[in-house]
């Protein structure tokens, strides 16, 4: 339990506020050029923060074995939206700018 209290924290305080700031478009000028597309990467990182609660929240609350196993399975397609969003934002936002 302590490993699914650790991770929840620990996502808490990277992935969402990073997310957040990007999605809110609140990053210093010198990174806007790295992050070029910041608002599809924000979501990007939301969803693949989403991951976290989703997989450890059930497993805290001692809930039966087919509720965690529905929520792993959301996790894994979440996580996989997340990561397919995270790469083809920037393939897109080269496709857009001239």
């Amino acid at each position: 339990m302590a490993w699914h209290w650790t991770s929840l924290v620990f996502f808490s305080l990277t992935l969402l506020p990073a997310g957040l700031a990007l999605v809110s478009g609140r990053i210093p000028q010198r990174l806007r050029h790295r992050l070029a597309p910041m608002r599809p990467r924000g979501r990007a990182l939301l969803a693949l923060y989403a991951v976290a609660p989703l997989n450890t929240i059930p497993r805290l609350a001692e809930a039966p074995p087919v509720i965690i196993v529905v929520a792993t399975a959301a996790v894994g397609v979440l996580a996989a939206a997340g990561c397919m969003y995270a790469a083809l934002a920037p393939r897109r936002a080269r496709n857009v700018t001239p």
